[in-house]
């Protein structure tokens, strides 16, 4: 049997997985609607239907569970759906160990592993040959991570899903270090390269030599200079887009007649829960509606909460998420972006500079640049001395982001690579 080398990077929001060999690196593709995509939604679409009387759960991940999400009539069907995402970011919590979900108990790991599992199937079928020995990505800094002991604690129990799916051997490898070696399999000469991966919970940076010198070491290792992360990235954008342009359209700064005063109509955490759409359908209860039913009755603006109860009711939160990135690509094209959402008589509109933009996410701009400076300042390598900077995810297409690493290490080192794949490209090539 060829000794085939098998990368994955299971991230926060999307996963993807290629097979090396020698150099050369095949991805997989998956099946989506809008045609094959080597990228795999790393969610999960729990299903309870009735058949011959019997309550029986189907799941379905990635691309299917989209689909089925989306399909769902659960009023007319009597199904029941709970949709799970961001999977990955609850890893390093001791209190989270798992949830109920229609009766049952599911562990944390039993749920990721259910994604892990059809990815490995997937891939599998299209390479010709089971999958058994990975190379698995790690952020260097887990989201919700306070310590070593927590990284420990998410790598081992993501290990733990990797076995329950069927990976008998997993080694595990630093996602910068995956994205590190994608951009070094095109060299012809050495470098010292500061890299930059962007997930949707982490982002993640190193500093390391690369090239034909170090390509053939047996402990790369000593290439590596110093690394540093956070737990926040591209999804922590997309709250932010939807609690300045979104939430007030719904009326998060809508006041109400309560006892002769005025006071907020709606709780703020019911807007929290719009900043992650995958809490949406956690907010059609009895409890929410009947709480945004008085609000729509005393409301000021009445119609902002209508429209409130709509988004809730229809559990769009999906569609809502596709409004939002479509607009902070299009920022990142442009200097100006229309958010527009709509689904029949529900429509959402605005404009939005990319000033706005950047001023809302100055916050999370601060805490990346803070995080490159003390990667500079722990392993003492002046800004001059690197060769490029190689960004990988699709937070680094953000020109504010690209900004900080042409002020802090140069104009024109600037490099990026394939928004999704490029670490799980790397990952194959790193054993």
């Amino acid at each position: 049997m060829r000794p085939f080398r098998i990368g994955i990077d299971f991230g926060t929001t999307n996963t993807s997985i290629a097979r090396a060999d020698g150099s050369e690196v095949t991805l997989a593709h998956f099946a989506a609607p809008a045609g094959e995509t080597p990228s795999y939604r790393s969610l999960l679409y729990l299903e309870q239907v009735r058949e011959k009387g019997r309550p029986l759960v189907h799941s379905y991940t990635g691309p299917r569970g989209i689909e089925h999400y989306l399909a769902a009539d659960h009023e007319s069907s009597g199904t029941q759906g709970r949709l799970i995402q961001s999977l990955k970011s609850y890893l390093p919590s001791r209190s989270l160990t798992g949830t109920e979900v229609f009766g049952r108990r599911y562990t944390l790991e039993d749920l990721i592993a259910r994604i892990l599992t059809d990815v490995r199937i997937a891939a599998e079928r299209q390479f010709g040959h089971p999958i058994r020995s990975v190379t698995a990505g790690r952020p260097v800094r887990f989201v919700g991570s306070e310590s070593e002991e927590d990284d420990a604690f998410a790598e081992s129990r993501l290990r733990h899903a990797f076995e329950l799916a069927g990976y008998e051997e997993v080694h595990f490898q630093l996602e910068p270090i995956g994205a590190a070696y994608s951009y070094e399999s095109s060299l012809d000469h050495d470098e010292l390269i500061l890299i930059g991966d962007f997930g949707g919970g982490t982002s993640d940076f190193s500093l390391l030599h690369v090239g034909p010198s170090f390509r053939t070491q047996a402990d790369r290792g000593k290439s590596m200079l110093g690394t540093s992360g956070l737990g926040l990235a591209g999804d922590a954008f997309d709250a932010k887009i939807v609690r300045k342009l979104v939430s007030p359209a719904l009326g998060a700064d809508t006041l109400a007649h309560s006892l002769k005063k005025l006071l907020p109509a709606v709780p703020n955490w019911i807007f929290a829960n719009l900043e992650r759409w995958h809490y949406l359908s956690f907010l059609r209860t009895r409890n929410v509606m009947e709480i945004l039913s008085r609000a729509e009755r005393s409301a000021l603006e009445p119609e902002k909460i209508t429209a409130l109860i709509t988004l809730i009711d229809r559990d769009l939160g999906y569609q809502l998420h596709q409004a939002v990135q479509r607009t902070k690509v299009q920022l990142s094209l442009e200097e100006t972006a229309e958010f527009f959402f709509r689904d029949d008589d529900l429509e959402l509109q605005a404009t939005v500079k990319r000033s706005e933009f950047e001023g809302w996410i100055a916050d999370e701009l601060d805490a990346i640049e803070r995080a490159v400076a003390r990667l500079l300042e722990s392993t003492g390598i002046q800004p001059q001395q690197i060769d490029r900077v190689f960004l990988t995810g699709g937070t680094s297409f953000v020109p504010a982001v690209r900004a900080i690493f042409h002020r802090m290490i140069g104009e024109g080192k600037l490099r990026t690579g394939n928004e999704f794949t490029s670490v799980a490209h790397g990952l194959s090539l790193s054993t």
